[in-house]
């Protein structure tokens, strides 16, 4: 049609025979049919959310082809060379509509690469206990840091609102293995204590 209609939340990349020609404005506007304007609403207010590693409660686990390409991404391994099961989300915007259209076609594929190198990387950094325990802020804001760096070096056009772990969980191989390291340590302690105390 003639008449198109970008949302309040959107704005309109115009295209003139496939070569950028502008933006448009939230409200009905007009355009030159026949495939000579081609425009593309993008939602330039929404905040996009990606999960990383989430298995949800209610995962199909007949699909054994994503659990395993969630395990791939969310098996971590530590400084200290333990290994983690870290689950995590990303929340984007689109800040700039044309680099989006024009240098990333697909964003969520960019931010799923970004995020996962970006996070193996800042864990192999830190010990398990700091993963684990104090460090999660930390790592949270460095990631959102350098996963933006590395967005805008790509021209990317989006906007890193948030990176936030969710769960970290030693993977349920060596959970048995790490319950007995903490025990241990916790039966140690307790000794010191009672020792202490005594």
């Amino acid at each position: 049609g003639m008449i198109y209609s970008i949302g309040p939340d959107e704005v309109g990349v115009i295209q003139r025979f496939g070569r950028y020609l502008g933006l448009s404005s939230p409200g009905l506007h007009a355009k030159i049919p026949f495939g000579v304007d081609r425009v593309t609403p993008i939602k330039v207010e929404k905040i996009f959310k990606e999960e990383f590693g989430v298995r949800s409660s209610g995962a199909d686990l007949s699909n054994r082809r994503s659990y395993r390409v969630d395990l791939e991404q969310s098996l971590m391994l530590t400084g200290d060379l333990n290994i983690l099961d870290v689950r995590w989300i990303v929340q984007f915007k689109i800040k700039d509509p044309i680099r989006l259209l024009f240098v990333v076609r697909n964003p969520r594929d960019v931010i799923r690469d970004v995020s996962e190198i970006v996070m193996r990387r800042l864990v192999g950094d830190y010990s398990v206990d700091e993963v684990l325990t104090i460090k999660r802020e930390e790592i949270d804001h460095l990631a959102q840091m350098e996963m933006q760096r590395i967005l805008d070096e790509y021209q990317a056009g989006v906007q890193v609102i948030t990176v936030k772990l969710l769960d970290v969980n030693p993977p349920d191989k060596v959970k048995p293995a790490f319950n007995e390291v903490n025990e241990a340590k916790q039966e140690k302690e307790k000794m010191i204590n009672q020792a202490w105390e005594a």
